[in-house]
């Protein structure tokens, strides 16, 4: 995931192992983390369905890798972290590198999250988030935009995700964990997809302290679930 010069272009490495210069390719306009990863995995798809886990290559991400992870399925629903950047681990307040992705979330958000990790890889889809996480003792509001993309594996089969989060605000007292204030699955092959019914918005406010037990009122039980195709192949 890695590759600028002192002059601060941009490079993505192909299946082949040439680099690419996204600079070129999105005419030298400044562009969001999630924007490069996207462009990355786009040229390593290079026209197939989904790349290989193996194809992707540090020098092709080095401007977003302390924002930038890859996560391995390890049940239908679930996966974790292989690989994951500095500022997962600011988020998480310890070594993010092993841990379920879920850990990110709030317990009201870990179905939806089930979901999307379920389609994504077996649909495959992509997915992008909204997320937001509340204000607290140490801890100032936060919002995060999420992007996940899924990868095969050596064997073959889609049980790899390349995923980059883009922080908004202060992380300050870790963890931080996230409400899904909104999820978009977008399908790779054009088959259609289930739509899942809007979720209620938030009833009330309460600080996010550790959760020995269901305390305070409740906040934003679920998100707002869309799921969208595509033609591309």
């Amino acid at each position: 995931m890695h590759g600028t010069s002192a002059k601060g272009r941009f490079a993505m490495i192909g299946s082949d192992n040439n680099v690419v210069s996204l600079m070129e390719r999105i005419g030298m306009r400044p562009v969001s983390s999630l924007a490069e990863v996207r462009g990355y995995w786009e040229a390593l798809r290079a026209g197939r369905q989904v790349p290989l886990r193996a194809e992707v290559d540090p020098r092709g991400m080095e401007r977003v890798l302390d924002r930038a992870f890859i996560l391995e399925r390890i049940a239908p629903s679930l996966a974790r972290l292989r690989v994951a950047g500095t500022q997962l681990g600011d988020l998480l307040g310890m070594e993010a590198r092993g841990m379920p992705f879920s850990a990110f979330f709030e317990p009201e958000a870990r179905a939806d999250l089930a979901t999307g990790l379920a389609t994504i890889f077996d649909g495959p889809a992509m997915a992008e988030a909204e997320l937001v996480a509340d204000a607290g003792f140490g801890r100032a509001p936060l919002s995060a935009r999420l992007l996940i993309l899924p990868l095969r594996s050596d064997l073959g089969d889609i049980s790899r995700a390349l995923g980059c989060i883009e922080v908004n605000g202060t992380i300050g007292r870790a963890p931080r964990r996230f409400r899904i204030a909104s999820l978009t699955l977008s399908a790779l092959s054009g088959e259609t997809l289930r739509t899942a019914a809007p979720q209620p918005e938030a009833t009330g406010f309460a600080e996010p302290a550790s959760k020995f037990a269901d305390e305070g009122p409740a906040r934003n039980p679920r998100a707002h679930l869309r799921l969208v195709t595509s033609n591309d192949s």
